[in-house]
């Protein structure tokens, strides 16, 4: 028994369509996000740098100046520190040439009139 031929044939309103894209999603954002997102951090970053700056030499002007108004200050501590060391040691040169007949204490062993401050550099 022969059937009559028949041909297969796609169904009525067709196949379905073949899904042939990559499914994938999506990869952050874009380039001129990235762009912007970094020059917004940067510009931030160069204010902060700016403001520390500013700090930094409001601090170094208020050093300075309290460093000038300081010197008198300690000019004249440092004198009176130096009147007291040279009385001590004038004191102690006394006590010590006592017993040597015609010594005067303080008097200079140079012969020179001129009075020269003692100079002590402390590095």
């Amino acid at each position: 028994m022969s059937l009559p031929y028949r041909q297969d044939m796609p169904p009525a309103g067709g196949f379905e369509a073949i899904k042939y894209k990559r499914n994938l999603p999506s990869r952050g954002p874009g380039a001129y996000a990235i762009l912007g997102g970094v020059t917004a951090i940067c510009a931030y970053g160069f204010y902060r740098v700016g403001k520390g700056n500013l700090e930094k030499q409001e601090l170094q002007r208020e050093r300075v100046w309290s460093r000038i108004h300081l010197v008198p200050l300690l000019m004249a501590e440092g004198d009176r520190d130096a009147y007291r060391r040279q009385q001590a040691a004038l004191a102690r040169e006394k006590a010590i040439m006592k017993d040597v007949p015609g010594w005067e204490a303080g008097k200079s062993v140079y012969n020179n009139p001129k009075y020269a401050q003692e100079s002590l550099v402390l590095v």
